[in-house]
C-alpha cells in the first residue's frame, strides 16, 4: 500500500507531517484500546474466538483494530504528500477490510448467534457512535502495548523511509 507513496513525488511539508502524525498517534490509540479489550487473539484469524466483547471502544464501533489500521496508514499516505493517493487507498482498504469483515461477522454469527446480532444492531461497524449504556469489561492495557511492539518497529522503519525520501530529494 504504501510503495505508491514512496516512490511518487510528493510535498512533505510540515503541516503534512503534523497531520500525518496526528492520525497515526489516532489510529494507533483505537488499535491499542481494541487490543486491550479483547486480547492479543484479536490479532490473529482464528475461529477459537472465547467472549465476543462488546465493551471499551467495541461498545463504540465493532471494528476498532480496521479503523485503527485505516487511520494510520491515511496518516502515512498524508505524510507522503502524495495526496492524489488518498483515494486509491480508501478504495483498497474499503475492498479488502469489507471482505474481511464479512468473512469474520459470518464467524461471529455462527458462535453466538442472536447475542451477536444484537450487538451488530446496536453498534456501528466502521463510524464510532457513543453507546447508549456503559458495560463494564477489564483491559490489558499491559499486554496490549507488548503485543504492539512489532507494530512500533514497523512505523519506525515507515518513517525511516520517508525522512529518507525527503532527504534524497523525492519530495517537492
Amino acid at each position: 500500500l504504501l510503495a505508491g507513496p514512496l516512490l511518487a513525488r510528493g510535498d512533505m511539508g510540515t503541516a503534512k507531517w503534523i497531520v500525518g502524525f496526528f492520525l497515526i498517534v489516532l489510529g494507533e490509540a483505537i488499535r491499542l484500546a481494541g487490543v486491550a479489550a479483547a486480547g492479543t487473539v484479536t490479532r490473529r484469524r482464528s475461529r477459537t474466538v472465547q467472549r465476543l466483547v462488546t465493551y471499551g471502544i467495541f461498545a463504540w464501533m465493532r471494528n476498532p483494530l480496521y479503523v485503527g489500521n485505516f487511520l494510520i496508514w491515511i496518516g502515512f499516505t498524508v505524510i507522503s504528500g502524495v495526496l492524489w493517493f488518498l483515494p486509491v487507498a480508501v478504495v483498497l482498504f474499503a475492498v479488502e477490510y469489507t471482505l474481511i469483515v464479512r468473512y469474520e461477522e459470518g464467524v461471529l454469527e455462527s458462535i453466538f448467534g442472536d447475542e451477536y446480532l444484537a450487538y451488530k444492531t446496536r453498534t456501528p461497524r466502521w463510524f464510532p457512535s457513543p453507546p447508549a449504556t456503559r458495560e463494564a469489561g477489564e483491559h490489558q492495557w499491559g499486554e496490549a502495548w507488548r503485543s504492539e511492539i512489532s507494530t512500533f518497529l514497523q512505523y519506525a522503519v515507515i518513517t525511516a523511509l520517508f525522512i529518507a525520501k525527503q532527504r534524497l530529494g523525492y519530495s517537492n
